[in-house]
């Protein structure tokens, strides 16, 4: 049996795939595995004699060849500089982004084994005029450095899937809400932060106009999906490897209705509206519908509605 290696497993997200994928051990329709790698810029929090913390840089190729090995049965590459900090800082999203996935699917191809290898894209990938319900075949316009460093990292996964070397599936993300901790460098992460904030007492901003559509998923939904990813056949999958993974389409006034029906008028009002032009022009460059007819008919979930992922979170990370 081999290992799963998850790159940014000492992440949030990336933690709880690890603990969710652990659950998969034994199962018939996974992939064997006796260990998962996580390799980050720190160690992993879960805790099991499974899990083996590697700490490095992804971009280094000299590193990635060292962590991907003839017995990698899968690769989850989830590391990756976001929205803002990509804006902001160019080489470093390049380098990280880009540099980084090529690397891993260099060192995937020279294993000589054809692992699997799940991406983890966005839908900042698309951008300039759009369809009110985004299909799966629309061109990409990116309008963020990270859309178009995502956008590349698809094309890298489809191409060394097409030449054999992995058996790659792109799984673009919805925002992921309620994601528990601090603010990241997301451009997104203020549709956290107006639910999360005022749930624990403490003001928050909406950024961005109250009409905005955000296409959105709970943490839990999500590592669900990525780790359905893993069984999906690639005789299922043909020549379409992308996947706009399921999501709710609500607007920003919608996910406020809800937070004040779950939590009421005083938590709701800790929510004020400034405009923030950085992250308009980031977020609202983003679709905010999808079709997602293909990968429901393959077996992805969605949540049921905003305020039950308003009550999860709530119920796990607030009360106690």
């Amino acid at each position: 049996m081999g290992k799963i290696i998850v790159t940014g497993g000492a992440g949030f997200l990336g933690s709880w795939l690890i603990a969710n994928l652990l659950k998969e051990q034994g199962n018939k329709s996974f992939p064997a595995f006796k260990e998962i790698v996580s390799v980050d810029l720190a160690d992993c929090p879960v805790k099991d004699d499974r899990v083996k913390s590697v700490r490095g840089d992804i971009a280094n190729p000299d590193f990635a060849e060292k962590i991907v090995t003839a017995d990698t049965v899968a690769i989850y590459h989830m590391a990756a500089v976001l929205s803002g900090q990509s804006e902001a800082e160019f080489d470093t999203g390049m380098r990280v982004n880009v540099d980084g996935t090529r690397a891993l699917l260099e060192a995937a191809r020279k294993t000589g084994k054809k692992p699997f290898f799940i991406y983890t894209s966005s839908l900042a990938v698309f951008g300039g005029p759009m369809p009110d319900v985004v299909p799966e075949d629309l061109a990409l316009m990116p309008q963020s450095s990270y859309g178009a460093e995502k956008a590349i990292g698809e094309l890298l996964v489809c191409e060394y899937s097409r030449k054999g070397f992995v058996d790659g599936r792109v799984c673009r993300l919805p925002t992921i809400v309620v994601r528990p901790g601090k603010p990241n460098s997301a451009a997104s992460s203020f549709a956290s932060g107006i639910i999360r904030e005022p749930l624990s007492g403490i003001k928050s901003n909406n950024p961005v106009p109250a009409s905005t559509l955000m296409w959105l998923s709970s943490p839990d939904v999500v590592v669900k999906n990525l780790t359905h990813a893993l069984t999906v056949g690639e005789q299922e999958l043909g020549l379409k490897r992308v996947l706009n993974l399921p999501g709710l389409c609500v607007s920003v006034d919608e996910m406020l209705e809800s937070l004040e029906r779950v939590a009421g008028h005083e938590t709701r009002m800790l929510v004020s509206e400034h405009p923030e032009q950085r992250i308009i022009d980031i977020v609202c460059s983003w679709p905010g519908n999808f079709d997602v007819s293909r990968p429901l008919s393959l077996g992805f979930i969605r949540d049921r509605d905003f305020d039950s992922i308003i009550r999860q979170y709530r119920d796990e990370f607030v009360t106690r």
